[in-house]
C-alpha cells in the first residue's frame, strides 16, 4: 500500500506555501514531511491540522495509490 500526497502539494502551491510554511504553521517535524514525501502514513491528528490550516477535506490531501500504480479516488 502506498499513498500519494500529491493533492497537498499540489494546494501548497495554489497557496504560495512550501514545505518549511506548513511544517511552521501546522506545527509539524521535518520527520513527518519527509514521511508524506516518501507516500509513507501519517496520523489522522496530523491530516486533520492540516485540513484545518488549509481550510480542506482530507481528500484534497492524500489518495491511496494501488499496487498497480495508479491513484483512486
Amino acid at each position: 500500500m502506498s499513498l500519494s500526497y500529491n493533492g497537498l502539494w499540489k494546494l501548497l502551491i495554489d497557496k504560495n506555501m512550501n514545505k518549511m510554511d506548513l511544517m511552521k504553521d501546522v506545527g509539524i517535524s521535518s520527520g513527518t514531511v519527509a514521511k508524506m514525501t516518501k507516500g509513507e502514513p501519517v496520523s489522522m491528528t496530523i491530516l486533520e491540522r492540516i485540513c484545518d490550516k488549509l481550510n480542506c477535506d482530507i481528500g484534497d490531501l492524500v489518495h491511496f495509490v494501488s499496487e498497480k500504480g495508479s491513484e483512486t479516488k
